[in-house]
């Protein structure tokens, strides 16, 4: 890289799993990455929920998001989340993405809007659709024919992973990609409060 040129980085905002649930989930979704389906499958070591996506941004910026971060996450508490069940974005005819499901917990909710709050005067806006958690496992190619996935919902019937995590801290990430896929890296992580002050 030429001397003075700024570096970008892909950034977002996440909450990850315990390496133990990980493990669990990409064990249990095997039969899925077993079979024949064209899909890009996603990494155990890279399975999160992810709160805001802040995409492409000037390497330099990630101290000032950090520091953004921390004042709004740290007056959550720390509260379960429940894990399970599996879906596809946007349909079973033709998905796009493969999903295992978190619970629409009203305190995730209120982190992902407090999150979107304090990025927002960064330059960071906030997403217009709906927050939907989930931990995406998959990605169909883009070569992919509908055709393909007609036994989905026997192979998604194998599928039988539940757990319940505790949401304690929220990690600022950044994802570079790659031809075997996108690996991550935590950049900046902030701890909720204990006690919720």
């Amino acid at each position: 890289m030429p001397c003075g040129e700024k570096r970008s980085v892909r950034l977002f905002v996440a909450v990850n799993l315990p390496a133990a649930e990980r493990r669990a989930a990409h064990a249990a979704t095997a039969p899925l990455r077993a079979s024949a389906l064209p899909v890009r499958w996603v990494a155990d070591d890279a399975l999160h929920i992810t709160l805001q996506f802040l995409g492409d941004v000037d390497e330099g910026r990630a101290a000032a998001i950090g520091a953004a971060l921390a004042p709004a996450v740290a007056q959550a508490k720390p509260f379960p989340l429940t894990l399970g069940g599996f879906g596809v974005f946007p349909d079973e005819r033709r998905p796009k993405v493969f999903w295992l499901g978190v619970e629409r917990h009203p305190a995730l909710e209120l982190l992902a809007n407090d999150v979107a709050r304090a990025l927002a005067p960064l330059g960071f806006a906030a997403e217009l659709r709906p927050f939907q958690p989930h931990l995406t496992i998959g990605r169909a190619r883009r070569e992919a024919r509908a055709a393909a996935f007609r036994g989905l919902a026997s192979l998604a019937a194998d599928v039988a992973w539940e757990a319940v995590i505790r949401v304690e801290h929220v990690d600022l990430m950044e994802s570079t990609l790659g031809s075997a896929g996108a690996t991550y890296r935590i950049v900046h992580r902030v701890a909720l409060s204990v006690d919720g002050a």
